[in-house]
């Protein structure tokens, strides 16, 4: 059978998706969990590149994700009528985040595994307790009550336009010199600094764009739902995004947005099938998915296609 090219499966796609939406065969509800599978789906590709495809476990995704939320929703709060201030508060969640990956990674990409894992999640404690008391330095940010007033942006052709953006630059750059720079590395990254490659800027480097595709990913998060609180950026919440690239496979594209698709509607699906009294049950379903996939499929879902 012919393949379809690239390019002409994305528009198809687009299109399906701007009939479903203009003409309301999808109800606003699922319109916001298809947009929020998108915003998922960037954030886990960011933490794929960082432990899936370099090898460095990071738990500190979630806290990332809140800075990007957090930079960008600030920018359009205070300047809400500007439409110059979307572009740049974009810019300010990509590379405002990027820069304070950079900034950290610096001294704890030093650490190898369980260390490095330990002083990221101690860097996601830390955000979080600064998202909670950042009224403190400006009201706005509402501290531990969430932000409120936060423009709505994030629509599907935003949404559609990062992910395309994210996935293409992601496939490109692996199939690069960098990219099998990065897979040395995760391999052995002893033998990596034998044989010249330069492996601390190579960690820095996909520490920091991984961590900006957090950061939009945040922001559009935080222009979809219009309200941030402290707690949807516990560190609790990178387990949820390590669980998804693990499901999908370490250092698999398509197992990774394959595993974010599945992962948000079986939660959402759960909380529409299952009574009031047992719908916080559904988050026991994913621990023993892990734990099967672990058994049955160690390698995930498509392994590393």
């Amino acid at each position: 059978m012919k393949k379809i090219p690239s390019f002409l499966f994305i528009l198809l796609l687009y299109l399906i998706l701007k009939i479903l939406f203009t003409t309301n065969l999808l109800n606003p509800y699922l319109q916001q969990i298809i947009l929020y599978v998108g915003i998922i789906i960037i954030w886990t590709l960011g933490l794929n590149l960082i432990y899936g495809f370099s090898g460095q476990f990071s738990l500190g995704q979630a806290g990332f994700y809140g800075i990007g939320a957090y930079l960008g929703a600030i920018l359009t709060k205070l300047f809400p009528h500007s439409l110059a201030i979307i572009p740049l508060s974009l810019f300010a969640s990509f590379f405002g985040t990027g820069l304070i990956a950079f900034l950290i990674g610096i001294p704890v990409l030093r650490l190898r595994s369980d260390y490095l894992a330990i002083a990221t999640l101690g860097f996601g404690i830390i955000v979080k307790v600064l998202f909670d008391n950042a009224d403190a330095i400006l009201p706005q940010f509402g501290g531990s009550r969430g932000m409120l007033g936060i423009p709505k942006y994030t629509n599907l052709e935003i949404t559609y336009l990062f992910l395309i953006a994210v996935i293409f630059l992601m496939r490109n750059l692996i199939n690069s010199k960098y990219g099998r720079a990065l897979l040395a590395l995760k391999n052995d990254e002893i033998t990596a600094d034998v044989m010249g490659i330069n492996t601390f800027w190579y960690k820095t480097f996909a520490f920091a764009l991984g961590s900006s595709f957090a950061g939009i990913a945040g922001w559009l998060y935080a222009h979809l739902y219009t309200f941030l609180h402290p707690s949807n950026f516990e560190f609790l919440k990178s387990i949820d995004c390590l669980l998804i690239v693990i499901l999908g496979g370490m250092g698999s594209i398509t197992g990774t947005i394959l595993a974010a698709i599945i992962w948000i509607f079986l939660i959402e699906g759960l909380r529409v099938i299952l009574p009031a009294s047992l719908v916080e049950w559904r988050f026991i379903i994913y621990p023993l998915l892990l734990i099967i996939m672990m058994i049955k499929r160690p390698q995930g879902i498509l392994g590393k296609r």
